[in-house]
């Protein structure tokens, strides 16, 4: 299959703007792949990793919600954060989960928001995951 143009944007830059084989992102409602010639579509996007590919080479980011709009021969990814693994600082997302497991155990005295405190420990799972070994 002939390869299609993947951009990936935050607000501050963009982060990807080439052509690959294979597109695999958290949709909200799980995740979805593209290849080209895909049917058209948007959706949105959850906390995760978003993956890309072409030939046998692989990348990696990690993002943290947004929307796509897949067409057949384009991918747009428009997302609030996306990470490269070399750009994660694994000890402080090490840190960040340690606080938002605290917060979802009870083990601390504040009242917590659920909802955020979850959002928090995915996003720290997710850094963690795309995060290069050292």
């Amino acid at each position: 299959m002939a390869p299609f143009l993947f951009e990936c944007a935050t607000p501050n830059r963009l982060v990807v703007s080439e052509p690959v084989d294979e597109v695999i992102a958290p949709g909200s409602e799980g995740y979805f792949g593209v290849l080209a010639g895909h049917a058209p579509f948007l959706s949105a996007l959850g906390v995760g990793r978003l993956q890309y590919r072409r030939g046998r080479e692989e990348w990696v980011l990690a993002i943290n919600g947004g929307f796509a709009e897949v067409g057949p021969e384009k991918v747009v990814i428009l997302t609030e954060t996306a990470e490269r693994p070399e750009e994660i600082d694994i000890r402080r997302a090490g840190e960040a989960r340690a606080r938002a497991e605290a917060r979802l155990s009870g083990k601390t005295r504040e009242e917590i928001d659920f909802a955020r405190a979850q959002a928090a420990l995915t996003r720290a799972v997710t850094r963690i995951e795309v995060a290069p070994r050292r």
